[in-house]
Formats: C-alpha cells, sequence, structure tokens
C-alpha cells in the first residue's frame, strides 16, 4: 500500500528511528546526570577521607591505663611491607593485601610486655598469614615471652586453625565460639602430578633439570612423587612440624603427642560447627571453653571494668593500632649505618612487589645503601624460594659492587632462602639463618614441553624456508638430537656456574658442595653442619654480628625500601590513617585448577630455566 508517495514499512521505520533518537537522548541527559552525581559523591567522600586523614596525622596522646590491648592483626606478617602505586591500589580495595612488618609486630608485643598500664592483652589470629613457617615460629615464641613477662593474655576466637591456635596456645587462655572450629591441620599437602594427562594431550616433556633432588619440574614428567623429594620434605616438615608441636604443647601443658592426635583424628575443614572438634580440645586441655561474643563481652567486663566513654557496653579496649601509635621509635643519633635491604618472595625481573623479590627494585636499594658514605655494612635479608637466574645475578653483581668498596655483607636467612636464594647469598662474609629456615636447594630447573605428537595428531605440519638449521624451531615441533644436547647444556653450565659460585662464597672446594647440592633442600640446623650457613640465629643477631664485625660502638639501623612519590606516600598515609579497605571478601574459586592448568601451559610458550624451588614453600593454614 502506497501512502503520500511512501510505504507502510517507511513510515514505521522512521516512527522507530525517531523513537530511538529521543529515548539516546533521553538516556544520555540521564547518564551525564548521574555521572555528573556519582562525581560529587566521590569528591565529598574523597575530602571527607583527606580531611578526616589529615586531622588523624601525627602522633596521638591516647590513655592506656587499665585498657586491654587487643592484637588481631589483619593481612600477611612479613619481613618488609612493599607499597607501590599496585599495592597501594590493593591495600584500598582488598584487606587481605594488608602488610604487617614482623620487626614491627615484635616491637609491639614486647612494649606490651613492659607496659604496666596494659592489664592484659587479647589476641587473635584467625585473619592473619604469615611469609613462612619461620616467621609464624617467631611471633608465637613473641607471645610466650609476654606471657611469662607475667602479662594475662586472653585468646578468643570463632575459628582456630594451624597458624591461629600456635598464637592462641601461648596465652593464658583460650576461649573459643561455641559453634565456631579448632583445626590444627599440621603441615605439607598433596599437589596434582601430571604425565598422565600431558600424554592424553600429547605433550611431551623434556626434563633438563640439574641435581637429582631438584624436584620442581616433577609434577609435569612424573606421576608420583619421588623417593629423594619424599625424604628431603620429610627432613625439613617434620623439624618445624615438631617445633611447632613442642610450642603448642608447652603452652598448654600438654604433650605434643596429644597435639599429634588432635590433628590425626580432629579435621575442622569447614571453619564452623565443628562442635565435637571443640568438645574434644576442651576436654583434653587443648583451650579453656566457649563463649558467645556478649558472654566474653561480659566475661571481659567484669575481668577489667566497663569502658564508660563507649557508645554501647563493652570492657576497656585499645587496638593494636592505636597502641602502636604511642610507641616511641628508637631514634639513634650516629654516622654509622647498618644498611638492611630485604629481598623477600619470588626473584623475577623488574620491581618490587607484594610476593616479589623484583631485581630492578632491590639493586638499586643496593646500590644506594653501598653509593651513602655513612653505610658501613649491608645486612642482606633473603626470605625467598629463588626464581629468575638472571634476576639473581643482577642482586649478586650489585652485591660484590659493594664489596669492592670495602663494605662487609652479612645474609640472614628467613623462613626461606632456597636455591636462588643460596644464588644472592654468595657474596655474604658471614650468612645467619634461623633454625627453621629452609635452605639449598642448589640445583637447576628447567623443564621443556613439546606439542609435536598433539601437532601431528590434529594435522598440523611445519615446513619453510630458514637461513640457520634451528632458526624455525619453536616448541610446538619435535626436538632433534643436536637441540637436546643444546639444552642439556645449558642446565648443565648453570648448575656449575652455581655450585662454583656456593663454594667459593663457603671456602670449599668444587667437589664437596657438589655432593651436598643436587638440588636437595636443608633445614638450616643440617645446613650448618654442612657448612652452608655459619651460625643460627636471627635478623637481630645479624646486625649484631655486623656491628662487630667493623667494631662499631655506635650505629642506626637503616631499612631501606622503595622510595615512595609524595602523592604515594600521601595516599598510603591516608589508608594507614583511616584503615580503608573498599573490597567484598574474596571467595574460593572452582577455577583454580583450570587456571593452574591455563598457566601451565602458557609456561610451554616460553619456558626458562630456573633457579627455583617451589617445594620449599610451606603451606600454612
Amino acid at each position: 500500500m502506497l501512502l503520500f508517495g511512501r510505504t507502510q514499512w517507511e513510515i514505521s521505520v522512521n516512527a522507530l528511528k525517531t523513537i530511538f533518537s529521543w529515548l539516546g537522548r533521553f538516556l544520555q541527559r540521564v547518564r551525564t546526570i548521574l555521572l555528573d552525581l556519582g562525581t560529587l559523591v566521590i569528591v565529598v567522600l574523597l575530602a571527607t577521607t583527606i580531611i578526616g586523614a589529615l586531622t588523624s596525622f601525627g602522633p596521638e596522646d591516647t590513655d592506656t591505663a587499665g585498657k586491654v590491648l587487643f592484637i588481631n592483626p589483619q593481612g600477611v606478617v612479613v619481613d618488609q611491607e612493599v607499597f607501590n602505586s599496585d599495592s597501594l591500589f590493593d591495600a584500598a580495595t582488598d584487606s587481605s593485601t594488608d602488610q604487617i612488618q614482623t620487626r614491627d609486630l615484635i616491637k609491639l608485643i614486647r612494649a606490651a610486655a613492659q607496659d604496666e598500664d596494659i592489664p592484659a592483652v587479647v589476641v587473635d589470629f584467625s585473619s592473619a598469614n604469615f611469609a613462612g613457617p619461620t616467621t609464624a615460629i617467631n611471633i608465637a615464641k613473641e607471645l610466650k615471652a609476654l606471657r611469662e613477662a607475667g602479662k594475662r593474655v586472653i585468646a578468643f576466637n570463632d575459628r582456630l586453625s594451624t597458624t591461629s591456635y600456635l598464637m592462641a596456645s601461648q596465652a593464658s587462655e583460650i576461649w573459643v565460639h561455641p559453634v565456631g572450629s579448632v583445626s590444627v591441620r599440621g603441615l605439607g599437602g598433596m599437589r596434582n602430578y601430571n604425565k598422565d594427562l600431558f600424554e592424553n594431550l600429547k605433550i611431551t616433556i623434556h626434563n633438563y633439570s640439574q641435581g637429582d633432588f631438584k624436584s620442581a619440574t616433577e609434577p609435569s614428567w612424573r606421576s608420583d612423587m619421588s623417593e629423594n623429594d619424599r625424604m628431603q620434605r620429610e627432613a625439613i616438615l617434620f623439624p618445624i612440624w615438631d617445633e611447632m608441636k613442642a610450642l603448642m604443647a608447652e603452652g598448654r601443658g600438654i604433650e605434643s603427642s596429644d597435639i599429634q592426635a588432635f590433628a590425626d583424628n580432629y579435621v575442622g575443614f569447614f571453619g564452623e560447627a565443628a562442635i565435637g572438634n571443640i568438645a574434644y580440645a576442651q576436654a583434653n586441655n587443648l583451650i579453656d571453653g566457649t563463649k558467645s561474643f556478649p558472654e566474653f563481652r561480659k566475661y571481659m567486663i567484669e575481668e577489667f571494668g566497663k569502658d564508660e566513654e563507649a557508645e554501647t557496653e563493652t570492657y576497656k579496649t585499645i587496638s593494636y593500632a592505636e597502641y602502636e601509635k604511642q610507641i616511641e621509635d628508637d631514634v639513634v643519633e650516629s654516622d654509622n649505618q647498618i644498611a638492611v635491604v630485604t629481598a623477600e618472595g619470588a626473584i623475577r625481573e623488574g620491581e618490587i612487589s607484594q610476593g616479589v623479590a623484583g631485581a630492578d627494585g632491590i639493586v638499586k636499594q643496593i646500590r644506594s645503601a653501598h653509593e651513602d658514605d655513612n653505610t658501613k655494612v649491608i645486612v642482606f635479608r633473603v626470605n625467598s624460594p629463588g626464581g629468575s637466574i638472571i634476576a639473581s645475578e643482577m642482586m649478586r653483581d650489585e652485591l660484590l659492587a659493594a664489596k669492592s668498596k670495602g663494605i662487609k655483607v652479612v645474609v640472614s636467612m628467613g623462613d626461606y632462602a632456597a636455591s636462588g636464594g643460596v644464588y644472592i647469598s654468595t657474596p655474604a662474609d658471614y650468612i645467619f639463618a634461623e633454625p627453621t629456615t629452609i635452605t639449598g636447594s642448589i640445583g637447576v630447573a628447567i623443564a621443556l614441553p613439546t606439542l609435536e605428537n598433539a601437532m601431528d595428531y590434529i594435522g598440523v605440519n611445519f615446513d619453510g624456508v630458514v637461513t640457520s638449521k634451528h632458526g624455525g624451531w619453536d616448541p610446538a615441533q619435535a626436538i632433534d638430537e643436536d637441540l637436546d644436547k643444546i639444552f642439556a647444556g645449558w642446565g648443565a653450565e648453570a648448575y656449575d656456574r652455581f655450585i662454583n659460585f656456593v663454594a667459593e662464597s663457603r671456602d670449599q672446594s668444587y667437589e664437596d658442595i657438589k655432593a651436598i647440592a643436587g638440588g636437595r633442600v636443608w633445614i638450616a640446623t643440617s645446613a650448618k653442619e654442612i657448612g652452608l650457613v655459619d651460625e643460627i640465629g636471627g635478623i637481630d643477631d645479624a646486625i649484631a654480628y655486623a656491628a662487630d664485625l667493623e667494631g662499631l660502638e655506635d650505629y642506626r639501623v637503616e631499612y631501606y625500601r622503595e622510595k615512595l612519590s609524595p602523592e604515594e606516600a600521601f595516599l598510603k598515609e591516608v589508608l594507614e590513617n583511616l584503615d580503608v579497605s573498599l573490597a567484598q571478601p574474596s571467595v574460593l574459586s572452582a577455577l583454580d585448577g583450570v587456571a593452574e592448568l591455563y598457566e601451565t601451559l602458557v609456561d610451554i610458550h616460553e619456558p626458562k630455566a630456573l633457579l627455583t624451588c617451589k617445594d620449599c614453600l610451606v603451606e600454612l593454614d
């Protein structure tokens, strides 16, 4: 049908265009208004935040008399906190990335032990993670010393895991919510071995690792754990577990076998409603009893008095963040500086970030230390299971540059100083390790996957023109005999270089070091017996030794860290003063296993030879 020269269809289409055009303009206006309102709200909130932060800057004089100190760290306890643009954003959006420096936490606990104004300390470490088992053990020992100093220490938790129970067991009394959980799972765990999977996917794994105990690549080419790996893991896990059990048992006045029996028979996997666990724990003196939140609040009011100034009924308390502001810094005026540089996390190229010992950033810190005329000694704190060879070389080279100026280097090993962690320690004049430090793993990890069988199966062939024998090769193709020799040579040469560095550093022969190398992991007490470390002790011992080494009667300790821009420093101050966290609680992903497989397959594209000891890491719950 025609209507004034146009079809009804054309009229309908034009009408729809008009409607949608008007709707588009309307939605654009609404969007603009909403964006303006949202921006206004954000600006107001940001201004309020900044004003609040500015008014809270500087030391606060809070009356602590009669107040119970509440220590409940949330985040991860580390040797050296890391702040840069990325980590500051993380801190604002995810409280699980909060960092608590070990030395700060220890300083706070020791201050509380000497503070007569503080009648008691409540501890809850259920939201704290630790860089490793040695860090956890050290904090537990500080809580033990706090109790032994005569301070009343009370643990109250809705759930207790292995590490949080380790902390709670050092308290004078332990109370748990009636439908919470008590679980001591111990150490170790299972890992997946992917040989059959890769065979099913027609992926060929070529293992060029050096060292009979170097097990980092085992999951790629074995169906189960090797006996060598089992032996070395037992040799490090059981001593650490025995130390933890002994601390737990001593704190509760029971036997280590009681802790073992509980760990063997009572698992609190779900973290709540573990009523049977709690009943057993109370009956066998692992805890004192149960209290609901109102019951615990009433108990504390009866014991320590009601806070008359609080808006709600509660006991007199002060948070550990508030209390920390009352502690005066130990300022020492001296021209003699002991520089402490920390390498914590996986060794990689690039800048430092949380969990990553970025070589670029650490080299800058070492250089800054040895270029300072006041630096007399460098204490290099190593808490790393290793990683990149070139990144390890970068750190080692800069330490040697410091030594070329006559500056001594003392290494202090933390939770881990294995593989690359040993490599970067080789310039040391003296090495300290904690009793439960995991070290050694002198070897090289290389596993190279190739996809020739998979390509053949799906019908992909390769052909082309190249100007060199192996110019067109990539991991999608097979490895011929010549390439096999080349790749094997990579690992052998890197391993030989590693052994020579350690032998020179420890003043031993190549043969002696090779006999204890092989990628084998050692607990520090054993490492001392075979000469890989000089003395058992912590960071304070290393600093004291460094001072004696140079005969320093007075000195100040400078902990090096990356320098923040003025904007980053301001944002950090705002976040710390307001304790900001905007994130939703994180949840476990059912796709974690798939993600791990994906990462494994991505590694096919860019294989690397690594000085790493992934199996040195001890998982703590």
